[in-house]
């Protein structure tokens, strides 16, 4: 049996690091820029802006440590189920950094509704300008190599004991419609297997010899979330293959904050040029801190998501009830008894899990994890015979 491993980072962790600190120097200096501008040509807009700005430089660089420690602590012993939950923990902190400056904005511009100051269009507007392009490149920096459309994540492989004969099933699907591809198992005349989808609807697969492997004949459709009962002879096993978004358990919410905070000042900069244009061409001085005021809401909105689903995180609720329920279904289907099931996630696609269950069959903990947990990182199982 293989050691456990606590390393629970996400994919592309360094890369996103060196990202974090490009983007860094960049909004640095945009930050001097807008302050400066707001304060010579009297935007109160521009200057929260650049308030702004800066409390981001700020959490990029929050960001960017997490990152560093986060892999050069990886395998600390100190650190029970590893580092992976560090960009949770920067990704809470900006959230909160996030809703302060929400609030900041949103007072000064209220004063500025009752206290209007005159406003240096000509001076103002570029630097504003700038500062949108400033947002647009860092968000494209940010996202560069990283999928915020939606992926599927599974462990496409599973070994299997099959009347005695070891055997490995997987879909195989590099290049090629997806099929099921069978080592150790042969003859392909013996061997067939069905899936059973959450929906109640099954499909039977038969197999081709391709010269030691053997391949199912008809493709498989997605998703890729079924049980599947492999046959081989008189004897059959059956295991489970589970496909999870690439959003609920892949996120990394510490790129995620950092995205938001660039996101946020581009918000504010559409705003800020919007109110400037306007209070330029009507006279409408109050679009300036109006700008500000809805920038502030803009952000508020989205420092609350980040909080709340960092805070889930941080708190180990639950990140998949569909799948903590199914499996509890499948194994009390079998006749045995759930006393305990805890699901967590232990970093950017890393889950974790937790059970203990009464059998009166001659099972044990690696039979369970194999057939129920298979994609998890890290698995505990306590059977109790009955």
């Amino acid at each position: 049996m293989e050691p456990h491993t606590h390393v629970f980072l996400g994919e592309g962790h360094e890369h996103a690091e060196k990202r974090t600190w490009t983007v860094i120097w960049l909004c640095g200096a945009m930050m001097v820029l807008e302050i400066v501008g707001g304060l010579l040509f009297g935007s109160i807009a521009l200057v929260a802006d650049g308030l702004h700005m800066s409390t981001h430089a700020g959490a990029l660089l929050l960001a960017a440590l997490a990152y560093r420690y986060a892999r050069r602590h990886a395998a600390d012993d100190r650190f029970t189920f590893g580092t992976g939950k560090l960009g949770d923990l920067a990704g809470f902190t900006s959230a909160i950094v996030l809703a302060m400056i929400a609030l900041l904005i949103g007072w000064e511009a209220l004063a500025r509704f009752v206290a209007p100051v005159p406003i240096a269009f000509a001076e103002a507007i570029p630097i504003a300008c700038l500062g949108l392009a400033v947002n647009v490149v860092s968000a494209w920096l940010l996202s560069g190599g990283d999928h915020h459309h939606h992926h599927h994540a599974h462990d496409e492989t599973r070994t299997l004991d099959i009347g005695g004969t070891r055997a490995t099933l997987e879909i195989f699907e590099d290049g090629v419609p997806p099929r099921f591809r069978v080592r150790g198992a042969g003859p392909a005349e013996a061997f067939w297997a069905e899936t059973l989808r959450p929906d109640g609807s099954r499909q039977r697969f038969l197999f081709r010899d391709l010269g030691g492997v053997l391949e199912s004949i008809d493709d498989i459709p997605e998703p890729h979330a079924f049980t599947v009962a492999v046959h081989l002879g008189e004897a059959s096993v059956s295991a489970v293959f589970e496909e999870h978004t690439h959003d609920a358990t892949h996120r990394d919410n510490n790129m995620r904050s950092a995205v938001v905070h660039v996101m946020a000042d581009a918000a504010v900069s559409v705003l800020v040029i919007a109110g400037l244009l306007l209070a330029r061409t009507f006279g409408w001085l109050w679009m300036d801190p109006l700008a500000g005021l809805v920038g502030a809401m803009v952000i508020g909105s989205w420092a609350y998501a980040l909080v709340r689903d960092t805070g889930r995180i941080l708190l180990d609720m639950n990140p998949d009830p569909i799948l903590t329920e199914r499996v509890r279904k499948d194994i009390e289907a079998d006749g045995d008894e759930v006393l305990d099931l805890h699901l967590w996630r232990l970093g950017p696609g890393h889950l974790g899990a937790e059970l203990s269950v009464v059998t009166g069959q001659d099972r044990g903990a690696e039979d369970y994890r194999q057939r129920h947990f298979p994609a998890l990182s890290h698995v505990t199982v306590q059977v109790q015979a009955r």
